[in-house]
């Protein structure tokens, strides 16, 4: 036990150091292009800038991936996803239950599928130099409005639908993979316990999110890549991972088609499309619950 604290101790502040260079010795490209992409307002600038901005953020993320390597030299068990390719445009849905989470995406994804990019949440601007690259990247930054602030202010209602609008419409411009976390929030047993949730694993899906990426980009999504991510010891924090104490990673890809029915809907104003959506989402989330119940099961063995 010794030993291992050892090692955690000196691996810890060594990780963070490697991360923090790797992250400054990165934003500082990302942020001198994504200056003059946005002094260059014109496509025939714009696109080429687009596609070095992914470069760099790539090569981040492959150095970061180095770094996981060493790190959890561990199990890692990728399982399906042989027909994703690199060209084109995904819609990905996942199960949360960490920070770690992104990395894991990141690492898994990272050059096999177009760069991911995530909606966050608006007060994740001013995280010291990530909130820059996020900017720089055209992450978009969300609002989030409660049915009790849109009931004292009715004009906050759309606000979200018309901001998931206009990332994608940038979206569409260069291949791109759209990362959503369907549950909403990263998975807690104290979460768990007060949904009174139905799923075993999972918290319950939040649909709105991701029916009105399809609504925005439905014409150039080639499917919805359906990521399921197992960790058999135990949920770690990001203390676990750059501590060298995360072992096993179970991460399971199944490619789903978009039903054509839900193209083109308005999940906001109409009840029954809403109602079949959330249905398409739920049966998701049901099979998703059954098939971790299966993979913990296997990793126990």
């Amino acid at each position: 036990m010794r030993a291992l604290t050892l090692r955690t101790a000196l691996l810890l502040p060594l990780s963070t150091l490697v991360v923090s260079i790797n992250t400054i010795v990165h934003v500082i490209p990302l942020f001198a292009l994504a200056l003059l992409k946005f002094a260059l307002a014109f496509d025939a600038v714009r696109r080429p800038l687009g596609l070095a901005l992914t470069a760099v953020a790539e090569n981040w993320i492959s150095v970061n991936s180095r770094l996981i390597d060493w790190l959890a030299p561990g199990d890692w068990q990728i399982l399906g996803g042989e027909s994703l390719r690199y060209e084109g445009w995904y819609l990905v849905a996942c199960n949360h239950q960490s920070w770690v989470d992104i990395p894991v995406l990141q690492k898994v994804f990272n050059k096999r599928i177009p760069f991911l990019k995530f909606f966050l949440k608006q007060q994740l601007i001013w995280v010291p130099l990530l909130g820059l690259a996020w900017w720089a990247l055209d992450f978009p930054f969300m609002r989030r409005y409660s049915q009790a602030q849109i009931a004292h202010d009715p004009s906050k209602r759309g606000k979200d639908r018309q901001a998931t609008r206009r990332a994608c419409e940038k979206f569409a411009k260069l291949p791109v993979s759209v990362m959503n976390f369907i549950e909403g929030t990263r998975r807690t047993e104290e979460k768990h316990v007060s949904q009174s949730a139905a799923f075993r694993h999972l918290l319950k899906p939040k649909a709105g999110g991701i029916a009105f990426v399809i609504d925005a980009m439905g014409n150039v999504l080639q499917s919805l890549v359906d990521v399921t991510i197992v960790y058999p010891d135990g949920t770690p924090s990001m203390l676990t991972l750059l501590g060298g104490n995360m072992r096993r990673v179970i991460v399971h890809i199944q490619e789903r088609a978009i039903p054509p029915q839900f193209l083109g809907g308005d999940y906001e104003n109409d009840a029954e499309f809403r109602q079949r959506f959330q249905t398409w989402i739920n049966d998701i989330w049901v099979e998703k619950d059954a098939l971790i119940d299966r993979l913990k099961a296997g990793a126990m063995r």
